[in-house]
């Protein structure tokens, strides 16, 4: 099975090499490529590919925004997106926008391939340095509700919820087993005083928690 995708990112060489490497594997092709996501949805519709794989920072149309502009038109084609250590607010952003895989821009090719296979199959993948990276922000800090703080990770994993993501897709996103993160969607549902994740995700609006 060939796994089709399209490459975004604004450095030239950065996206020619990454080209070069999955030109290297024979079940991969690249059918497109943009130096920003302005065309993004025009790209999706005329090469119907697998898998997009897109920089978060870029001029014009930014990774996030590119993902936004694929919801208004209801295409699903799944994301991986790439950042940098210092960009874990723009994770969230594109967590909540749908992308289904973060890397670093570091990554070991083994861990980009992986990473390529596993979302054309339907999972997600994200890589330990962000997902530690994303838990560790504002961690000196307190997010109030109704009843008693929420922690920074308590947050980190509402945001998810946020996202649609399952209590097993959390596990593999935080790197924690599904009981811990069941526990910590009890603890929180308790927190904000509700009965579902659906309230929760509501009332965290009404907060201010999300944005």
């Amino acid at each position: 099975m060939t796994i089709r995708l399209i490459v975004v990112d604004d450095q030239t060489l950065v996206r020619q090499g990454i080209i070069s490497l999955l030109a290297l594997e024979r079940e991969l092709q690249v059918v497109a490529q943009a130096s920003d996501g302005s065309d993004i949805v025009a790209l999706v519709q005329q090469h119907q590919p697998d898998v997009l794989l897109m920089d978060i920072r870029m001029p014009v149309v930014d990774g996030i925004a590119a993902l936004r502009l694929l919801q208004q038109a209801k295409l699903s084609t799944p994301a991986i997106m790439l950042t940098t250590f210092d960009e874990h607010q723009q994770v969230l952003e594109a967590m909540l926008a749908g992308a289904r895989g973060y890397l670093l821009k570091d990554v070991a090719l083994d861990l980009l391939l992986q990473a390529i296979r596993t979302v054309a199959a339907g999972g997600s993948l994200w890589q330990p340095a962000v997902t530690d990276r994303i838990l560790q922000t504002r961690t000196a800090t307190a997010y109030s509700c109704d009843n008693e703080a929420l922690s920074a990770k308590e947050l980190a994993v509402l945001r998810l919820l946020a996202a649609g993501f399952s209590n097993r897709e959390i596990a593999a996103a935080v790197f924690k087993s599904e009981g811990t993160v069941k526990n910590q969607v009890s603890a929180i549902l308790g927190k904000l005083g509700v009965r579902d994740r659906t309230k929760a995700v509501l009332k965290a609006i009404d907060l201010g928690l999300l944005h």
